[in-house]
């Protein structure tokens, strides 16, 4: 259904924004991915409660409410999968526009070559 594929790429889109920068808050996670900050904060407790990210709070860290979000091996391997899967959709939904734009662009080619006829 089109509300489990955006939730699928929601996931994916936070699991690369932490595995490239885990330390990123649920704020700007929201912020770089277009979505609320209350549905960050899903997504992100989604991927902790399956087991797919932890959260680490450094003791040492001045700032005790600073928090790294690391991807477990059960989260590299899920990532691996909604990449996959994230890009056979963009390969599906690319083909459908290609042909879209072939049978546009010939309809406009009728109505140009209609209109030369008619003046």
């Amino acid at each position: 259904s089109r509300r489990r594929e955006q939730q699928e790429t929601a996931r994916f889109r936070v699991m690369r924004l932490l595995e490239n920068n885990p330390k990123l808050s649920s704020r700007k996670i929201a912020k770089l991915i277009g979505i609320s900050h209350g549905s960050a904060y899903y997504v992100l407790r989604a991927l902790l409660d399956k087991g797919f990210v932890k959260l680490e709070n450094f003791t040492n860290n001045p700032n005790k409410g600073s928090y790294t979000y690391l991807l477990t091996a059960k989260g590299i391997r899920e990532k691996s999968y909604l990449t996959h899967r994230f890009i056979n959709r963009k390969r599906k939904e690319f083909e459908e526009l290609r042909v879209e734009i072939e049978s546009l662009e010939k309809e406009a080619d009728l109505a140009v070559f209609k209109n030369q006829l008619e003046s």
